[in-house]
């Protein structure tokens, strides 16, 4: 009976997703038509990408929605897939347990990391998963249909799933899921889709992730976070070298006032 790992692949996305995103925000205060607008990033890439920073930045994320990312997601439990699908801004189609019958007492499952620091356990585990994986496939040889005897896998049974969505929908996902307060398999599963998005439209998703990223917190427990403890440090060590460059720039403007000839000297 296998045990499996979670796999994510970026199956299909929009073609142009930063400049469509420059021509949606661009449209809302330009007197041009969106083709003329859409035909000028090519020329002027740098502004295209200034555009999409300011309106990602300002929080105008209906530009966003114009964009498209599909994805292939497999080895995620049934626990998580409850969890996921209550994203509802995004599109699911996820294997049926109904109509699929897994053969021979074998269906995929995943097992928590933690149970490797508890080997009793985790045989435990195992011996179940095993158990529970034979008496399946006897309520099947039974005549039960698989409708029927699939009430009987766990939450540990893997599952798979076609996940597509919006720029937007997908941002708000990773905002969510990749807070360390995230529940630990669909974490992992927010850090594949973040990596990859960042790795194919690194403008547009420059600043995805956690709220921590973006230099706040909105969770209770957010200032024992060793996250955003690690984010606030950064931001404060910023702002200590902020302070002395300000410094030492308004000390060498008043040494320069200072050391310029007055009027009496020149006459």
């Amino acid at each position: 009976m296998p045990e499996t790992r979670l796999k994510v692949v970026l199956l299909e996305k929009s073609p142009h997703p930063t400049a469509m995103t420059a021509t949606a925000a661009r449209t809302c205060y330009s007197a041009n038509e969106p083709a003329v607008i859409a035909a000028r990033w090519a020329q002027r890439p740098d502004d295209m990408r200034r555009t999409v920073n300011r309106v990602r930045a300002a929080g105008h994320h209906s530009t966003l929605e114009h964009n498209i990312y599909v994805f292939g997601i497999s080895g995620l439990s049934r626990a998580a897939t409850h969890q996921l699908v209550r994203h509802r801004h995004l599109q699911f189609d996820q294997q049926s347990q109904r109509y699929m019958a897994f053969k021979d007492a074998d269906f995929p499952y995943i097992k928590p990391r933690r149970l490797t620091a508890l080997p009793e356990m985790s045989a435990r585990f195992d011996r179940l998963m095993r158990e529970i994986g034979e008496t399946y496939q006897a309520l099947l040889a039974a005549g039960l249909p698989s409708e029927d005897a699939r009430f009987v896998l766990p939450n540990a049974a893997a599952s798979q799933l076609i996940v597509s969505g919006n720029a937007r929908a997908w941002y708000e996902f990773l905002t969510l899921r990749t807070c360390n307060m995230a529940q630990w398999e669909i974490r992992e599963m927010a850090f594949e889709v973040l990596r990859i998005l960042k790795r194919e439209d690194p403008v547009l998703f420059a600043d995805a992730g956690a709220t921590c990223v973006r230099g706040y917190c909105r969770e209770p427990d957010g200032p024992r976070c060793p996250r955003y403890i690690a984010v606030a440090k950064s931001q404060l060590d910023a702002a200590a070298k902020a302070g002395v460059w300000l410094a030492e720039r308004n000390a060498a403007k008043a040494r320069r006032i200072g050391q310029s000839p007055s009027a009496d000297d020149e006459s």
